[in-house]
């Protein structure tokens, strides 16, 4: 890499602040992750009215982060009924973040997506999401208690089983291990390139990759950024970005 760390670049949420000036935002605990886990230099990318160009972008980074938000990724772009009164949008984000997924995939740039992001990954290469899976019969309830500690809210939810023979089961040593769950929003129809890697005792897809990308394409529900290094399988995962970043 020329002596230089490799630079990831996440693509911020856009809140509004004082109600009145809009700010980008990227969440501290998937920075410091990416910095000490990876080994690589993070680089904040703003999601203005107008996009940046998913080419300028790409030229400046070595690979992505999609990070989790409390946001939803915006219904109409997979044909989802309209979101009910309440629940967080952010289509500033969708807008330079569905684009920007797909130009990185067709580069083969290293990509990790989490929670939000693992939903933007679906559903730019044409899956769809469930709004509210504890409403879906059969599906537990995901999301996380808003009134607990935070160190309750991330603790651990439920276990996932790895599937055979994919990425993540080339990544971590273990087979079932237990995750946390802080989402309302969660894939219904896999989109068509993507692979299960993991999936949750009420048959949510928890983990996703792509078979035959160009480089490191890899999603997962959870949210492996928190409290990442007392956890074999959080340090896994940024690892082996790290890993992809610097080949």
């Amino acid at each position: 890499m020329r002596g230089r760390l490799p630079i990831v670049g996440f693509p911020c949420d856009r809140r509004m602040v004082g109600g009145k000036h809009p700010f980008h935002m990227v969440g501290e605990k998937y920075i410091d992750a990416v910095r000490e886990g990876s080994n690589a230099l993070p680089l904040l990318i703003p999601v203005l009215e107008t996009p940046l160009p998913a080419e300028e972008i790409l030229d400046a980074v070595d690979g992505l982060l999609f990070t989790g938000s409390p946001s939803n990724v915006a219904p109409g772009l997979y044909g989802g009924p309209v979101p009910r009164e309440g629940v967080l949008q952010d289509e500033h984000r969708d807008s330079t973040a569905i684009p920007l997924l797909s130009a990185a995939i067709a580069m083969g740039k290293p990509t990790l997506c989490i929670c939000r992001g693992f939903q933007e990954l679906n559903v730019a290469l044409g899956g769809t999401l469930h709004q509210h899976i504890q409403e879906v019969p059969g599906r537990r309830d995901h999301r996380e208690d808003p009134n607990a500690p935070l160190d309750v809210q991330y603790g651990p939810a439920h276990e996932v089983t790895v599937e055979p023979g994919g990425m993540l089961a080339g990544i971590v040593r273990e087979r079932t291990f237990t995750v946390n769950s802080l989402h309302s929003q969660g894939i219904d129809r896999l989109a068509p390139p993507l692979r299960a890697e993991a999936v949750a005792p009420d048959g949510q897809i928890e983990a996703v990759s792509m078979p035959g990308a160009k480089g490191f394409l890899f999603g997962v529900q959870w949210h492996p950024e928190w409290k990442w290094a007392q956890n074999p399988v959080s340090r896994a995962i940024y690892a082996a970005f790290g890993d992809a970043l610097r080949a």
